[in-house]
This record gives structure tokens, C-alpha cells and sequence, in this order.
């Protein structure tokens, strides 16, 4: 939709008249458009944003965004697209300290920025489910020559971290890593930072969770005891970023804690009043809009509602979620690697449009923190 044909609206916290553009009545957005784009963290307030209609503030949030030419880096030397009606969408949190970030907790203090948590969100065709793969930080890839947005060449390199390649060449590296990775074309990128993250939990009034164990962890600021808690935006970064806090100190814990996280926001964006109560509803798109960075496709508001409202039929328990088959590495328990045969049973069964078969996990590394969050 184009910018004049933006219904007018008032500023928040302010009365008058409300009138719209020319054209139809537009449906009031349902919960499943609420709550599908707050299923993977890091874009959770873009969904409240999508929801809202355009017209709120338009040129202001449409000058909030950052997005980067992921296409034009690459060049053509990717995976082909597959035309089914699916879409893959690389998420990133970064756990860059710069700014304000540097004041919230974890992550590395040398000023560097790394792809903290790393989600592959599959939608399947008719955009009525998903499944999203988490991929473990400290997974050790090769990672393959890429060209990050400012033209600069970064030559291959084997047995790294993945989430060196988003510190190497930044968003271009990160997808290029991932589809040599899993042999699947990312149709687009969203990132978040931690600053961004923590805001719209607050904005969003707090995540209600449960905790089974007692959660403590100096390094990201979290001291949680046994029982039920309204997490604000330090907490629940804290809990999504903690690795020390419960269980044996592992990627694949943590990953357990984020993946549990996902679902209690699920359900908290579907109870949350934003479209009664424009004050807060602005406050989320503003901090969404800052907050995120995409690729130059999702670059614009317009982009990002019609996108949300590709995917308002998705719900939390549509959403399957699991971890890329890895094992841990002998020479350093503190790594991981790919189980590259059922790995490929999860790349496969994305390609092809299909459910990830349950003998793709059997048997692979997991961390010690399933059920330590409900």
C-alpha cells in the first residue's frame, strides 16, 4: 500500500476525529496474526506492528528501519529457490556490546558482535504452520567465502564457530554460512539487538513463565526462584541469553530455555490488549521498528505488514520447534558438531515441504534445562 493512501490517525495520548483512506473496511486483525510473528523472539513486536494497520505513524516507523541487500552480497551462487508456497527466514539475536548494549549482561565485552541465537523459521506452504530449527552457537561448521555488504571478501574457513560468521562479515556471511549449511535458499533475515529485545518485553507489560528449578546467573543478571514470575525485559533477556544458570552450563540448554521462552510469549502477545490502548500499541511499533534489522525486501512498514499478514494463520501449537542434530565434540565438550546424517533429515524435510521426521532428533546432543521453563 502506498504511503498516501495511509489512513490518518492521532498522535498517541491525544483526542480527536480518526478518518480513513479511501477503500475497503479493513477486518479487525485476530489473534493469530498477534501472535504468530512473537513465535521466534526477535520479531516479536514487527507481528504487533503488522497488526496494527499501516497508517499508524507511517513515516516515522518506516524511518525507524535498517535493513541490508542480502541479495546483492551473495550474488547468485546460492540455493535455488523452491516455488511451493514455503518461505525460510533466517532470525538472529546479536549479542553485540556496543551502545547501550554494553550495559546488559553477557555476551563478549571486546566490543565484537556474534549471532547469539540463531533460528530457522520454515513456514510451510498455505502459512498455516511452521517449524523452526535452532542452530547451536558453539557448533563448529565450515564456513564458506562470502561477501559481506560493503563488498569486502572473507575467505573460507573450517572447523569455526557458527556464530563467527556473523562477526566475520556481519548478515551477508551469517546467511551465506547457513545455506551452505543446510543446502535451503533464506528468503529473508530479521535481526534484533539486545537493547531492542529487552524494551519491547517491557513494552509488552512482561512474559508470565514458570520455573521448575531456581535460576541463577550473576553473568546475565538473572536470579529467579522456583515458582511462577512476570519476567520484565532484563529478566527475560537474561533467561534467553543464560547458559551458567541451570542445568550442565551448555549451548543446548540455553536453546532449551529460549525455546520454552517462545511459547509463553506466544502466549502472552494473544492476551495483550495493545489494539484497545494506542499509547502502548505505538510504543511497540516504535521500539519494533528500531529494533530490527532485515533484508532490503522487508525494508519498508508496508513490507512488513504484508508479511505479517501472510502468516496470521500460524499459532503457537502449529509451531514445531527443535534443535539442529549435533553431537558433542571429543576434543572439546564445549563445542559441538554436526550429526550431518540426521541433519540432513531436517534439511530434507524442509525442502520438501514436510514435517521434520521425530528420528531426526533420536538420539543427538541436548542440553539439561527441558521443563526448567513452562
Amino acid at each position: 500500500m502506498a504511503a498516501e493512501s495511509t489512513p490518518a490517525i492521532t498522535e498517541p495520548g491525544t483526542t480527536g476525529p480518526r478518518r480513513r483512506g479511501k477503500g475497503r473496511r479493513r477486518k479487525a486483525p485476530g489473534a493469530g496474526r498477534r501472535a504468530l510473528r512473537a513465535g521466534v523472539w526477535t520479531a516479536a513486536g514487527v507481528v504487533v506492528l503488522g497488526g496494527a494497520g499501516a497508517g499508524f505513524v507511517y513515516f516515522k516507523l518506516n524511518g525507524n528501519l535498517h535493513s541490508v541487500d542480502i541479495n546483492q552480497a551473495l550474488g547468485t551462487d546460492r540455493p535455488t529457490k523452491i516455488d511451493n508456497g514455503s518461505e525460510n527466514i533466517l532470525v538472529l539475536g546479536s549479542d553485540t556490546r556496543s551502545g547501550k548494549n554494553k550495559k546488559l549482561g553477557g555476551g563478549a565485552d571486546d566490543g565484537s558482535a556474534r549471532s547469539d541465537t540463531a533460528m530457522i523459521v520454515h513456514v510451510y506452504q498455505g502459512h498455516k504452520k511452521a517449524s523452526v530449527v535452532s542452530v547451536p552457537r558453539d557448533t563448529l561448521v565450515d564456513r564458506p567465502q562470502c561477501t559481506d555488504t560493503k563488498g569486502t571478501v572473507h575467505p573460507a574457513a573450517s572447523g569455526v564457530m557458527f556464530n563467527e560468521a556473523y562477526s566475520t562479515g556481519g548478515a551477508a556471511c551469517a546467511v551465506k554460512t547457513v545455506e551452505s549449511i543446510t543446502g535451503i535458499r533464506m528468503d529473508h533475515y530479521l535481526e534484533v539487538d539486545f537493547e531492542g529485545f529487552q524494551r519491547l518485553i517491557d513494552d509488552l507489560g512482561g512474559v508470565h513463565v514458570t520455573t521448575t528449578k531456581d535460576i541463577r546467573d550473576p553473568q546475565s543478571h538473572l536470579d529467579l526462584k522456583a515458582g511462577p514470575h512476570t519476567l520484565d525485559g532484563e529478566q527475560a533477556l537474561g533467561l534467553v541469553r543464560t547458559r551458567h544458570g541451570v542445568g550442565d552450563g551448555s549451548d543446548l540448554g540455553r536453546i532449551q530455555l529460549q525455546q520454552a521462552f517462545i511459547k509463553a510469549l506466544i502466549d502472552q502477545v494473544k492476551h495483550v490488549g495493545v489494539l484497545s490502548d494506542p499509547k502502548k500499541l505505538y510504543n511497540l511499533a516504535d521500539t519494533a521498528t528500531k529494533s530490527v534489522t532485515t533484508d532490503s525486501d522487508l525494508g519498508s512498514v508496508n513490507s512488513l505488514i504484508d508479511f505479517a499478514r501472510g502468516l496470521k494463520g500460524i499459532s503457537s501449537s502449529h509451531m514445531k520447534m527443535v534443535t539442529m542434530p549435533v553431537r558433542y565434540d571429543p576434543a572439546n565438550l564445549n563445542r559441538v558438531l554436526p550429526e550431518k546424517a540426521k541433519a540432513q533429515l531436517v534439511w530434507d524435510a524442509l525442502k520438501n515441504d514436510k514435517p521434520i521426521p521425530g528420528t531426526a532428533t533420536v538420539g543427538t546432543a541436548t542440553g539439561e534445562a527441558k521443563g526448567v521453563v513452562s
